[in-house]
Order: structure tokens, then C-alpha cells, then sequence
């Protein structure tokens, strides 16, 4: 049994653990009852409750949420279209968040499918410094799928 104030009381029954808690108006809480010696502590259990939920409140604020951000591409890019997207693509990559790219084709450019994997083979290539490629590009009805994930070596900015 272990005190208010952190000290250990030591091993006592369970009807003297119980008066204690009485006697200074706590309650008799078990902390670790998985041990052979359940371990019990005299305290406010609407404190603890509340120092518990604070701490998981904490938790969930240092997580990083990822998101998955879309980019939608034409087989026919130009460069100049081609480069901006270029940049989107690495800022959020930069920023931590995956990327799904997109290569939309329509009519007989189907049938040229080839040149939509040329440009996301160029991609990769063009962020293999701060992306990895996560699924390779698969085509999905009138589609080409591809995602990118932020590299684990690149530190995301702040």
C-alpha cells in the first residue's frame, strides 16, 4: 500500500487499507492489480481520472495527423504545367503528407497508356530525394494510380 504522499505503508489487509482512506476522506485506489501484491494507493480518484485524461489529451496533440493529398495529371502535360505540379507534389511531401497522383486519360489515350507512366516515372525520379513511392502506378478504369509518401530520411518543415 502506498501513502498520499508517495511513501509505501507497506502490505496491510484490505479492511485497514479501507479505514485509512476513510480516515483522510480519499479513496483506495488500485494502481497495479495484475501483480500477486495488488498495489493500492490512498488518493482523490476524481483527480487521478482527471491527471489521466490530461495526459492522453497531450498524446493526442504531439500526434501527426497524415494526409493524403491529390493530384490530378494529364498525359499530355506541358512543362511548364508539369513543373507546378512538380512543386505541389514536393511541398506536401515536404510537409509530411502523402500525395496520390492521378494520370486521368480520355478517349484513345487509353491506348497509349505508356506516356502517363513515362511522366510518373519522371516524377519519382524528380522526388526521389524527399519521396518514396508507396504503391506503383496501376491502372484503375480510365485511371493511372500512384502514391508517394514523405521519404523517412527528410525531416517534415515546421
Amino acid at each position: 500500500m502506498i501513502d498520499t504522499d508517495g511513501q509505501q505503508i507497506g502490505i496491510i489487509p484490505l479492511y485497514k487499507a479501507l479505514d485509512l482512506s476513510r480516515e483522510k476522506d480519499l479513496d483506495l485506489v488500485e494502481i497495479v492489480p495484475d501483480s500477486t501484491m495488488p498495489v493500492c494507493k490512498i488518493m482523490d480518484y476524481g483527480k487521478y481520472r482527471y491527471e489521466q485524461r490530461k495526459k492522453e489529451r497531450e498524446k493526442k496533440k504531439k500526434q501527426k495527423i497524415i494526409l493524403v493529398k491529390e493530384i490530378k495529371l494529364r498525359p499530355h502535360i506541358e512543362r511548364h504545367d508539369y513543373e507546378v505540379k512538380l512543386r505541389h507534389i514536393s511541398k506536401f511531401l515536404q510537409d509530411g503528407n502523402k500525395v496520390k497522383i492521378m494520370m486521368g486519360f480520355r478517349g484513345r489515350e487509353m491506348e497509349h497508356s505508356e506516356f502517363g507512366r513515362k511522366i510518373l516515372d519522371r516524377l519519382v525520379e524528380d522526388l526521389k530525394e524527399i519521396g518514396m513511392v508507396e504503391m506503383m502506378p496501376k491502372l484503375e478504369g480510365r485511371q493511372m494510380i500512384m502514391i508517394l509518401s514523405p521519404d523517412k530520411k527528410h525531416k517534415p518543415e515546421k
